[in-house]
């Protein structure tokens, strides 16, 4: 029979993007395999996710998708937490009896090696035990969060309190201690259904065979020792840890649009844009907006800036629905756009990332600190402004400040609100500074291990060339 891996995302596009780079390098090491992934519908709007999966079914055959029946949340279902996260967690849930027959019926013709979860899916871990089938988890974000979501249920044994309520940053192994204000906000409360969510899926990855990780041991050598060494799960034994990235995919969700941003670039002197993107569920208020535009208007600097319709209300900063496109002359400053024509570019909601990024005319890029594209700006050998919106980016900024310092900080203030002052300030360091250059001379060193990593014998291709043997030994 033949073999098979099949893969469990969650159902957001950037979750997709990196499961989908699994299952390509698992291909590269073993040609035999059968990649399946499982498809569910999402509980709010992360993205369209229908012409990349389209086109990843066009390009390898391999790659097999099963799209599940449509899933709603039954009419008694209700919850008092305000994180979107819980209805996520609660549909994953309710599709585990189309995970099993799934399951069962890609098992009548393959060997199944394994399922591969994301933390969201946590749920199925019951459905691979009843079929003895071995449970994997995919952290799609980087050891800098999964140290803290393994050392959740010891912070929740250990403190009556919430995560809200502590005075002092949060100390967790392998990291540099967190303000409680950049924790990832359903884990603050721990009261909260969503915190139970997250309770519930750490203590399964801590049962699985193994953790499959996208990120790179020169990348956070720190905290994935801690996290090996047990210090995240004490008491306890850790799975396996394997560090197989940097996954990103070359089209970074393109869906087809004629890359206008790219032409502008080819116009632009070599590292002098800077690149402002916030991912595919990054958002800001008008006023927000307004405040991003001035800033860079009074830096100087070049600019490509992709802006997304606004939110109505100023504390939210992800999309949980698709907004209608509005003018952008509406958006911004009255006459930014022709003040600025001669040195910046904005363009609405989409931008090909990967290929921007990696433009010899891009100098700096200023992110929402998603994984995905830290991980793209770091393949890239760009510089970052970290500027966190929502998820687990808090915690990825302190670590891409201050301890692997391929970032400088965007300060803000206690709501979240970011000053003109404050974008003028950043972008100009990122650029012209002393400081600015040594986060750009790190991360060219940090691209070179990167490569480094992938190739034949480094960190990475080792790791999962011991996952794919371990297959073999069954």
């Amino acid at each position: 029979m033949k073999e098979a891996i099949v893969l469990y995302p969650a159902p957001a596009i950037g979750h997709i993007i990196s499961t989908v780079e699994l299952g390509k390098l698992l291909l590269t090491h073993r040609p035999s395999l059968s990649i399946h992934i499982l498809i569910t519908n999402q509980a709010n709007d992360a993205g369209p996710t229908t012409a990349y999966i389209a086109s990843v079914s066009a390009a390898d055959p391999s790659i097999a998708f099963h799209f599940f029946p449509a899933t709603t949340l039954p009419p008694d279902f209700s919850t008092t937490s305000p994180n979107h996260e819980i209805l996520a967690f609660e549909l994953l849930r309710l599709n585990n009896p189309n995970v099993h027959r799934t399951l069962t019926s890609i098992s009548t013709d393959h060997v199944v090696h394994g399922l591969v979860v994301d933390f969201f899916c946590a749920a199925a871990v019951t459905v691979a035990r009843e079929l003895n089938i071995p449970c994997y988890s995919f952290f799609t974000s980087g050891a800098c969060f999964l140290n803290f979501f393994l050392y959740l249920p010891t912070l929740h044994d250990n403190f009556a309190i919430s995560v809200k309520d502590f005075d002092a940053p949060i100390d967790v192994p392998g990291t540099p201690p967190i303000q409680p204000s950049d924790v990832l906000k359903p884990l603050q409360d721990r009261y909260d259904d969503a915190f139970k969510g997250f309770l519930d899926s750490s203590l399964k990855m801590q049962t699985s065979a193994g953790i499959i990780v996208n990120t790179f041991e020169k990348l956070e050598p720190r905290v994935i020792g801690a996290i090996r060494d047990g210090e995240c799960v004490p008491g306890r034994p850790t799975p396996p840890l394997y560090c197989i990235g940097p996954l990103i995919s070359s089209r970074g969700g393109d869906d087809g649009r004629s890359p206008e941003s790219l032409t502008w670039l080819d116009s632009q002197p070599r590292g002098s844009v800077v690149f402002l993107c916030f991912g595919s569920m990054g958002e800001f208020s008008v006023e927000q907006l307004k405040e991003i535009a001035t800033g860079l208007e009074r830096s100087g600097q070049r600019f490509l800036w992709v802006v997304r319709s606004p939110t109505k209300d100023k504390n939210q900063k992800a999309a949980t629905s698709e907004v209608p496109d509005l003018d952008l002359g509406s958006l911004l400053p009255e006459g930014f756009l022709e003040r600025t024509k001669d040195r910046g570019l904005v363009v609405k909601k989409w931008a090909p990332q990967v290929a921007v990024l990696s433009h010899p005319s891009v100098g700096g890029f200023v992110t929402h600190c998603g994984w995905n594209s830290v991980l793209e700006a770091v393949c890239a050998g760009v510089p970052m402004l970290a500027w966190p919106l929502y998820a687990e980016q808090g915690h990825t900024r302190v670590v891409l400040v201050q301890e692997t310092k391929i970032a400088l900080p965007v300060d803000k203030s206690e709501d979240g609100w970011v000053s003109s002052e404050e974008v003028e300030k950043r972008v100009r360091e990122l650029m012209e500074s002393e400081e600015g250059k040594m986060v750009r001379e790190r991360v060219l060193v940090m691209k070179e291990e990167a490569k480094a990593a992938l190739s034949p014998g480094g960190s990475s291709w080792s790791a999962l060339a011991g996952l794919v043997d371990s297959w073999k030994r069954e």
